[in-house]
């Protein structure tokens, strides 16, 4: 039997994650595109962008819960072909339906990947969990670059100044995240697997279930809705929400993915010294003030409010899974994957909200009775759509100022948590053996 390579294991993870993370990035630096070439109002594309958000939490809950039955092995493959039918059905997209279908397959194959492979790092480091963790997520960030940087140097080298740009240069974007997951798929059909902690620790099934309804992991499932949607909404609908605000809006995403991956590089000394609900109540402080800022800088300052909007939520999702890892170790993978499917389910209905209340402020900024299709789809340079123009500079402050609210909750309830660790004795690990 093959005995199992944690490094080799540790860095095929980080790629299927890439692959995730190229999914988000290039999607949000083509949304706007896909907009226009689809003829899709602001509602109709947070639909789309949210679908991405229901694979997800379904295909993470329901890959918790069948993890430790048929492996995280077979879930991987499964990941990959999701991935591939998904990435080509983008590629090929007609329509809103189409966007549908492919936005959703690729999201149930990012949910299959974070289902498998938070239990997998758990299980391959159970002595370090929350600094692999963050290691393993810088990938996500890194993804996001990438992508981001992607879009931008190929708009900027294909398009000429077009503007729309010529679709075909959205698809070729698409298709760049297939050399990735090509590659994933195949390590992962190479390679062997452990069973996860929980299994190897002899955890009982009936006591994992026992532990979800730990009121501490209830809690923690609550802010994990807040801390998913303070990152990621604000990151998915950069290109929405600041296309007025500088002619380079998504390098304002490139700039906030960049920071997280630094800080999730270096998180080791910062998570031993805070303990990872320290770390969530800087983070929730530092991601109101990022968002604060974003709203009241304007020019080249936005990308001063993007750094520090990154350093607060650069920790967030990792230090997430890594506290429930650590110290409730007995809800084993189906714990993990419930935070990040709450996460991810959050984020999805949140989105739908939002496209509905940005689609209304303007409506509201318009001239009455105006069509706000007809004013999205005015040539540049005229009356109707600099009067759009005008209605979007004023749309999306209102939509930072309303998801702002969310990181102040986060502050207290954090602040509730370190207070509610420090009288609160150790947890004591699992006690496994990893090969």
């Amino acid at each position: 039997m093959q005995s199992i390579n944690r490094a080799q294991l540790f860095r095929a993870s980080c790629l299927s994650l890439l692959v995730t993370s190229l999914s988000f990035g290039i999607r949000a630096g083509i949304l706007n595109d896909q907009g226009v070439r689809f003829h899709l109002n602001a509602s109709e594309l947070g639909t789309i962008a949210a679908t991405a958000f229901w694979g997800f939490p379904l295909a993470i809950i329901v890959g918790g819960f069948i993890v430790d039955i048929i492996g995280m092995k077979k879930l991987l493959v499964s990941a990959f072909v999701f991935h591939l039918v998904g990435i080509l059905l983008t590629i090929f997209a007609n329509g809103y339906w189409t966007l549908f279908l492919s936005t959703l397959l690729i999201g149930i194959a990012n949910g299959t990947v974070e289902a498998s492979c938070n239990p997998l790092v758990a299980s391959l480091f159970t002595d370090n969990k929350t600094t692999k963790l963050n290691h393993f997520h810088l990938w996500f960030p890194a993804g996001i670059v990438i992508g981001t940087l992607l879009v931008f140097g190929l708009d900027s080298t294909l398009a000429h100044g077009v503007s729309p740009k010529p679709y075909w240069i959205s698809q070729v974007e698409i298709a760049a995240m297939l050399i990735p997951t090509l590659i994933y798929g195949f390590l992962f059909s190479k390679l062997e697997f452990p069973v996860t902690e929980r299994v190897a620790a002899g955890v009982s099934t009936k006591d994992m279930y026992k532990a979800l309804i730990n009121p501490l992991f209830l809690f923690m499932i609550i802010c994990m809705f807040g801390t998913a949607i303070t990152e990621l909404f604000t990151n998915q609908w950069t290109d929405v929400l600041f296309k007025t605000v500088t002619d380079n809006a998504i390098l304002i995403l490139t700039f906030v993915a960049s920071v997280q991956v630094l800080g999730r590089a270096f998180a080791s000394p910062i998570v031993h010294k805070l303990a990872p609900q320290g770390v969530l109540l800087i983070s929730a402080i530092l991601s109101a003030l990022g968002i604060y800022l974003m709203i009241h800088l304007h020019g080249d300052a936005i990308y001063f409010a993007a750094v520090v909007f990154g350093l607060g939520v650069a920790f967030f999702w990792p230090c997430m899974i890594g506290f429930v890892a650590e110290n409730l170790p007995r809800t084993g993978a189906v714990g993990l994957n419930l935070m990040g499917g709450a996460g991810m389910f959050g984020v999805s209905i949140y989105m739908i909200f939002m496209g509905g209340y940005y689609d209304r402020i303007m409506a509201q900024k318009l001239p009455s009775g105006a069509s706000l299709d007809a004013y999205r789809s005015a040539a540049g340079g005229t009356d109707m759509a600099k009067a759009f123009d005008a209605a979007r500079s004023a749309a999306g402050p209102e939509v930072l100022n309303t998801t702002l609210i969310i990181p102040v909750v986060l502050i207290f309830a954090f602040a509730g948590l370190v207070i509610y660790m420090r009288s609160k004795n150790k947890t004591e690990p699992l006690k496994t053996a990893v090969v």
